[in-house]
């Protein structure tokens, strides 16, 4: 997904400089790194309620992108990681877990999707496959604000996913008649519900596990299937990575994992070993979403619901 702050192919030293906001004085025992999407926020302050439950530790939960919260992860300043997301993060991950050794993703992963989707309203106007997105023809229905041009979400501006759909976008061509357009995951499915409820057609890139599916009759844009070898993403290091890259097929299978720092399992492996067990499913994380998102819930209140209701569950991972 979608789903972390900056892209994976970005300068990695860039956000060193940045994690100044990791450095945050707090009395609490350990810091969880918390993201921008719902199903994370949930998931850091399920962690947190948690923690204090089983070990009686005060976790400060703390909005962090991914990569300033890898970077903290390495140098001390943060524990956990509530949602990593792979393909996206695959460059990421060979540098902090393989090359360096200084983060453990748990091996229970939740299964997950991303690509782009359109409402039932697009897809009646024949927007069904990604060749589709390359017909103007097509795609001025898609026109918002009167200029004659179809517009397209592609993510929130810091997203790893939004840089990669924007080389996706480059690569199949609809970029040359379509505005790609960076906002916050918020704002866009505000733009959606408002899309659905006056029969507006849009597109737009999305994920599972994500309420959007319970909530409205949304259509996936059919795509030839995933071909690494047609997947050739230049290194980060190059600010013009995104021109240089190329993308002509569907994303990979998608999951997510709970990271925690190395150094973290040495001083709490208890705690580490309770990071194993957690076992969320898709549906929970969809449930998650639904319920931040929809319900406008607030993340602590209701992770501490969820605790509660899932007490013997969440004492079954505390078990060595």
């Amino acid at each position: 997904m979608a789903k972390c702050v900056a892209s994976s192919r970005l300068f990695i030293s860039v956000f060193t400089a940045a994690l100044g906001l990791c450095g945050t004085a707090s009395s609490a025992d350990l810091l969880i790194a918390m993201p921008n999407w719902p199903s994370g926020q949930a998931t850091a302050n399920i962690l947190k309620v948690a923690i204090a439950k089983e070990f009686g530790l005060d976790a400060q939960v703390q909005e962090i992108g991914t990569l300033n919260a890898f970077v903290g992860l390495e140098n001390g300043k943060v524990d956990i990681h509530p949602e990593v997301w792979q393909p996206n993060l695959q460059d990421v991950i060979k540098k902090f877990v393989t090359e360096k050794g200084a983060v453990v993703l748990s091996q229970h992963s939740v299964p997950a999707w991303q690509g782009i989707c359109a409402t039932s309203a697009a897809a009646e106007k024949g927007l069904k496959t990604i060749a589709d997105l390359s017909d103007p023809e097509k795609t001025k229905v898609l026109d918002t604000d009167g200029d004659g041009k179809g517009e397209m979400w592609i993510g929130a501006p810091a997203w790893s996913s939004t840089g990669i759909e924007r080389v996706r976008a480059n690569t199949y061509g609809y970029a040359k008649n379509l505005t790609l357009v960076e906002t916050e995951e918020e704002v866009a499915m505000a733009g959606l519900d408002a899309a659905v409820a006056t029969n507006q057609p849009m597109v737009f890139a999305c994920y599972a596990p994500h309420f959007i599916f319970d909530l409205h009759q949304i259509v996936r844009i059919a795509e030839p299937p995933h071909d690494a070898a047609k997947w050739k993403l230049a290194s980060g290091d190059d600010p013009l990575w995104i021109s240089k890259s190329s993308a002509s097929t569907a994303w990979d299978a998608a999951h997510f994992n709970i990271a925690y720092a190395t150094a973290f399992d040495k001083k709490h492996p208890d705690i580490a070993a309770f990071l194993e067990k957690v076992d969320l499913s898709p549906e929970e994380a969809t449930a998650m979403s639904y319920a931040l998102e929809v319900e406008h819930q607030a993340p602590l209140g209701y992770a501490k619901k969820w605790v509660e209701g899932n007490a013997a569950r969440v004492d079954g991972w505390a078990k060595r």
